[in-house]
């Protein structure tokens, strides 16, 4: 159970904070902003969560 926890909280993190940089701060950040929102939340969430479920952080999975 803990596996999947680690796996809906790290997919939350890249959606809420990819999605969200989209939604509200494209027009100031532009497209390599969005990227590195994206980009960072992947990395983060793959050293926090990664050495407890694999850290796939697929949301469509």
């Amino acid at each position: 159970m803990n596996k999947y926890i680690c796996e809906f909280v790290g997919t939350f993190a890249l959606i809420f904070f990819g999605c969200g940089t989209i939604l509200f701060m494209r027009s100031e950040v532009g497209p390599v902003g969005v990227a590195l929102s994206f980009g960072l939340s992947v990395v983060a969430m793959a050293y926090t969560v990664g050495p407890i479920s694999g850290a796939h952080l697929n949301p469509a999975v």
